[in-house]
Parts: C-alpha cells; sequence; structure tokens
C-alpha cells in the first residue's frame, strides 16, 4: 500500500536575477514525496538540490509553483509564521555541524527547545532522550572541541531531532567526514526513518551515501531527470 505524501510539489521553479541575466535553479519540479521515506537528492553542483531542499522547508521561497508539507502550503506563509513553523516541523542538519562552540552537548542540542513552551524538566528529559539515541548520552558535558567530527555531527542530529520534527532535511551530511563516521551518521538518519517514521531529505554528491535512502532522485539544470 503506498504511503500518503508529507511533501506535494507542483510546477515549482526558482529563477535568480543577476542584472539582465536569469538563472532558473529549479525549472518546473513536481514531486511527491512520502511519510517515512529516506530521500536522496543528488546532481551535479549548481543543479538545484539544494533550492529543492531550502524551499522544502521553508528557509527560501519560490518564484513559482507550490509547495504543500503536511498540508501546509509552506509558500504562502509570512516571515514570522514560517519561523514557528520550521521550528515545530523541520529539524535541519548541515555539512559543517554549525555547533556553538562554547556550550555543551547538552546546551546544543537543547538550543532549539528554548523557543518552545516547556519546562526545564521537559528540555532535559528531551535532550538526554535524543543524545542518546544518537548513542553520545555519555558526552552531553562535552564541548565541540572535545568531540571528533563523527560526534559533532552526531549531536547537530540530536538537536534536529529533539523538538521531535516529522521532516529532517539534511544538506551534504556526511561531506566532512571519514568513512566509518559517515556510515555511522546514514545509519542513524536510516533509523530514524525505518523505525522512527520520520520523512529524510538528503542532498549528496556521494552515489555510496545516497545509497543508504530509500529512493534516490536526481536534479539537473533545475529538471528532474526521468
Amino acid at each position: 500500500m503506498q504511503r500518503e505524501p508529507i511533501v506535494t510539489i507542483r510546477n515549482l521553479s526558482k529563477i535568480y536575477r543577476q542584472g539582465e541575466m536569469e538563472i532558473a535553479a529549479l525549472d518546473d519540479v513536481s514531486l511527491d514525496i512520502a511519510r517515512g521515506e529516506f530521500l536522496s537528492l543528488m546532481g551535479p553542483s549548481g543543479s538545484g538540490k539544494s533550492t529543492l531542499l531550502h524551499i522544502i522547508a521553508g528557509v527560501d521561497r519560490p518564484t513559482s509553483g507550490h509547495c504543500h508539507v503536511q498540508g501546509v502550503e509552506v509558500t504562502s506563509l509570512d516571515e514570522s509564521e514560517l519561523a514557528d513553523w520550521r521550528n515545530q516541523n523541520v529539524g535541519f542538519i548541515f555539512q559543517s555541524f554549525n555547533l556553538i562552540p562554547v556550550l555543551t552537548a547538552f546546551e546544543n542540542v537543547e538550543l532549539p527547545l528554548l523557543l518552545m513552551n516547556l519546562s526545564s524538566a521537559q528540555r532535559r528529559e528531551l535532550v538526554n532522550t535524543a543524545l542518546e539515541l544518537v548513542g553520545l548520552a555519555d558526552r552531553r558535558k562535552h564541548l565541540p572541541k572535545q568531540m571528533s567530527g563523527g560526534q559533532e555531527q552526531r549531536v547537530a542530529i540530536a538537536r534536529a531531532i529533539a523538538t521531535d520534527p516529522r521532516l529532517i532535511v539534511a544538506d551534504e551530511p556526511t561531506g566532512n567526514l571519514d568513512a566509518a563516521s559517515a556510515d555511522t551518521v546514514l545509519e542513524i538518519l536510516q533509523t530514524l526513518s525505518g523505525k522512527a517514521g520520520k520523512t529524510v531529505i538528503m542532498v549528496t554528491h556521494d552515489p555510496r551515501a545516497a545509497s543508504h535512502g530509500s529512493r534516490t532522485i536526481y536534479l539537473e539544470k533545475g529538471k528532474l531527470l526521468p
């Protein structure tokens, strides 16, 4: 039985203008992403894959077309509504980890929870659960400089899932990692999709990383390849 889509994209285009020149980052893209799917987005640099990821996550806006996430037309939200929606529905994982150097692993994971109406005890429980899930409960008091790159990325994943989002977007999450650390991160993403029911959308240049997903799609010059 086919799962219902969590993301529905129709005729999505994104045009960047540089003087009199127009560059189509996305060109009439239509796509459904199922709930609980682990989707790998591949394509050469400049193909539009990160632009597509950012529009789905509510970080960027299209020039035309529609993007529904969990039934919400993300492109119609104003900036304040969009910020609230992102914090409640989307977990972000980046290539560069984006941890705060002076904060411990616990404090980094807690950051998005500070924007929510939670008690300190509730935040503590959510942070500890997230760190346990990525296998770093014993590193909660460590600063980023006291951890390996792989551990830092696992902290970043814990931060992304602490708010219990339905959607996790990952932009080259293994790009700065060695092979063993990359495999650990990809296995965590597989678990989040397969066992926790999260929808994971990952941009990657690496076919080996992409193979961990349940489906791979390719973009080239802003178009989905058949």
